[in-house]
């Protein structure tokens, strides 16, 4: 059903079985896939795809130009995936010359007044809590969870299956399996409940728990830790991703949070 008062560009493209409520705006050049809902007086801004059966809430803004001096008109996008929710208020900017487009994945939930700047790419099943604030260029790996307040500086990268704590300060790249926390950001754990309640078996857990000591509480420097990963420790898919990250890191990862217990980890 298409309210008679929404606005819609005689050009989008709009799929089968869309919802588009009372006072929404969908302009040009945006395409609007099967099953999406659009609340009342959501704005979908041109070169913005939804995948199929998403969810738009009220004073959500998707695709508007980015907030960067150098953006100059050029045509960029917004790609948002399947079932993926957007609540109340969250802006998403287009992407500029470095990416073309700004990527947010299938079955996200992007909670209120979240703020995606360009260029970022967001992987799948990614929470992002509310008024999460990410500058311009960050990357998300999948499952990944962000709590509330939290704020990411640019280029940051934040890996799968992460948890970052609500109120972070995000300047260093966090890599994928840990928990996050406390000023400055630093590492607190792998996420094991967030991987139990993925499947992760208890072998790989342990597997990637070992990982983790061997970087962080073993006295090693980062050079040293990754040799010894590399060379002493099971080969593993997640192995593979955790070394291939700290690889790609330009700002380096987190460190080792100060201890409050020697129980602790």
């Amino acid at each position: 059903m298409i309210s008679p008062l929404a606005h819609i560009h005689p050009e989008a493209k709009i799929g089968n079985n869309v919802t588009i409520d009372a006072f929404c705006v969908v302009e040009k050049g945006t395409i609007i896939g099967d099953g999406c809902h659009l609340l009342t007086h959501s704005v979908i801004l041109e070169y913005t795809t939804l995948g199929k059966h998403c969810r738009v809430f009220p004073g959500a803004v998707i695709g508007a130009e980015p907030q960067d001096l150098k953006f100059n008109g050029e045509v960029s996008a917004v790609e948002i995936g399947d079932y993926t929710v957007i609540r109340e208020c969250v802006t998403i900017h287009r992407g500029t010359v470095d990416k073309h487009k700004t990527v947010i994945g299938k079955n996200c939930l992007l909670m209120a007044y979240a703020h995606i700047a360009h260029d970022c790419i967001i992987g799948d099943h990614v929470v992002i809590a509310n008024t999460v604030q990410l500058a311009g260029h960050v990357e998300i790996g999948d499952y990944a969870i962000i709590g509330g307040l939290a704020a990411a500086i640019q280029f940051s990268k934040i890996g799968a299956h992460s948890y970052i704590a609500g109120g972070s300060e995000i300047i260093k790249d966090v890599p994928p399996f840990i928990k996050a926390g406390r000023a400055p950001l630093s590492f607190a754990g792998i996420n094991s409940v967030g991987l139990h309640r993925r499947g992760f078996s208890a072998e790989k857990i342990s597997a990637i728990q070992e990982i983790y000591r061997t970087l962080y509480l073993r006295g090693y420097n980062i050079s040293q830790a990754k040799s010894v990963i590399e060379n002493e420790l099971p080969d593993s898919d997640e192995k593979d991703l955790i070394l291939d990250f700290i690889n790609q890191s330009k700002k380096g990862i987190l460190k080792m949070a100060i201890k409050d217990n020697p129980d602790e980890y």
